[in-house]
């Protein structure tokens, strides 16, 4: 037998290979990313939360190709969790090239070949057969996958420096859009009351509801639950099943906190206490670690205070958020809007969407930036996020906070970033731009 292959399995394979050149490629609301997707001997690894749409991604980058010129035949695309592929070992997986090389006849012998591997990690030692395919130079790769085996930001681990990570994170407010086939603005400027109304409400929309993409369209009964069970599966499989976690009753009382409480501060030192007095048996190191484990999966974002002193960082409170706001109202058993939150949450995801490494600022004076984000391109931002600009306290005490933190950081652009129009300042203040959030988000 070829390879070690059992009669059955080969000819799942031959099947799988020859559908994976000939069926439709799925299509999905266009996800927008920053930066490069390909960088030449590198498999592009797309990365993210479970659910947040990383297969369409995949699927996505096919039809870029597709456009480009590229033969249908040349895109094969497999997914490892089909059931006909039980058993499946890397040994094997060679057969997937001779297979596609006497169906494909008109296989190009350099590049123009796009192998699209779908949950790859359930193939034990699938990362040297990825690393054969890169030296070949005869194909490009794209990876994605999520499991209790292997998370997926481990993906571009494995490989061992061959991999390219490109983040995939819920709908930003852009795509939001695309998906319910309403017009983005090219010029905010020049809107109609009525077109920024539109736009202003679909903001408020999503900011309560997210942008899970399985969650959109639903009542709101049914996106709570689904988002319950999104928080689920990555708290068993990504978290207590991945890192043989035994407190699964501590695990669920940190986030709950972590998801319900968005952009405050936290400290493992008072959440530690708080569980203590509740009579909830846990350790300190396990917060650590089990905070450690739900950003590696994407669940949670933390944000560490500004200070070139590595010590400042680790002893002053953090800052975590959702990946996505509309986690928040599912934990969030308060009974008070948390429009302000969520407004700052997605401010946070839109940054990391844009590549920028993100802290929150502490002036002298004792107030707060929510963030200070630099750019890859080196430009640095000192942003507030305010949902209800109408109070002229609120705006005032929010530039206050924006110039004395200009201070520190004299070559930052300043901005207070707000749900909507209403009660903005129409002139910069004292090098603080305001504008709606939306806007900001919008703009290419």
């Amino acid at each position: 037998m070829a390879n070690g292959l059992e009669p059955t399995l080969r000819r799942a394979l031959e099947d799988v290979v020859a559908e994976s050149v000939r069926s439709p490629i799925p299509s999905g609301t266009p996800r927008k990313t920053y930066g490069r997707v390909w960088l030449p001997g590198k498999a592009t690894s797309v990365i993210g939360m479970r659910r947040t749409g990383k297969t369409m991604f995949v699927h996505q980058l096919r039809h870029e190709r597709l456009r480009s010129g590229v033969h249908r035949e040349h895109l094969p695309y497999i997914n490892f969790e089909d059931e006909r592929l039980t058993g499946l070992e890397g040994r094997h997986l060679g057969f997937l090239l001779d297979e596609y090389a006497r169906i494909v006849s008109n296989a190009p012998q350099q590049g123009n070949v796009l192998w699209s591997f779908d949950e790859i990690q359930v193939v034990p030692d699938w990362e040297r057969f990825i690393r054969r395919c890169l030296d070949s130079g005869v194909v490009d790769v794209v990876v994605s996958g999520s499991s209790a085996d292997l998370l997926s930001r481990e993906i571009a681990t494995s490989l061992r420096g061959r991999a390219w990570a490109v983040p995939m994170f819920p709908f930003g407010f852009a795509e939001y859009l695309t998906h319910n086939a309403i017009t983005i603005p090219t010029s905010h400027g020049s809107l109609t009351s009525k077109t920024r109304g539109v736009i202003e409400h679909a903001f408020t929309t999503w900011l309560q509801h997210g942008g899970m993409p399985e969650t959109l369209g639903h009542d709101t009964a049914t996106r709570m639950q689904v988002l319950r069970d999104h928080v689920d599966v990555v708290m068993l499989r990504d978290v207590v099943e991945r890192h043989d976690v035994s407190n699964v009753h501590g695990l669920r009382w940190l986030v709950r906190h972590l998801l319900g409480n968005a952009g405050s501060l936290f400290s493992v030192e008072k959440f530690h206490g708080v569980l203590k007095a509740q009579g909830v048996p846990i350790g300190r190191d396990a917060l650590h670690h089990m905070i450690g484990h739900l950003e590696d999966c994407f669940l949670i974002r933390v944000v560490q205070m500004e200070s070139t002193s590595e010590r400042q960082r680790m002893v002053n409170p953090r800052k975590i958020y959702p990946v996505d706001q509309g986690f928040m109202s599912v934990f969030d058993r308060s009974g008070k809007s948390n429009i302000g939150h969520a407004l700052e949450t997605s401010v946070l995801i839109e940054l990391e969407r844009r590549k920028c490494v993100v802290t929150y600022v502490r002036t002298p004076d004792g107030h707060e930036v929510d963030f200070l984000a630099r750019d890859p391109e080196g430009n640095t931002l000192l942003i507030q996020a305010c949902a209800d600009a109408s109070s002229t306290d609120t705006v005032q005490r929010e530039v206050r906070a924006l110039i004395e933190a200009k201070q520190l950081y004299p070559h930052a652009n300043a901005l207070l970033l707000t749900r909507t129009r209403d009660g903005l300042p129409t002139a910069d203040v004292q090098g603080v731009t305001a504008l709606p959030a939306y806007e900001w988000m919008l703009e290419e």
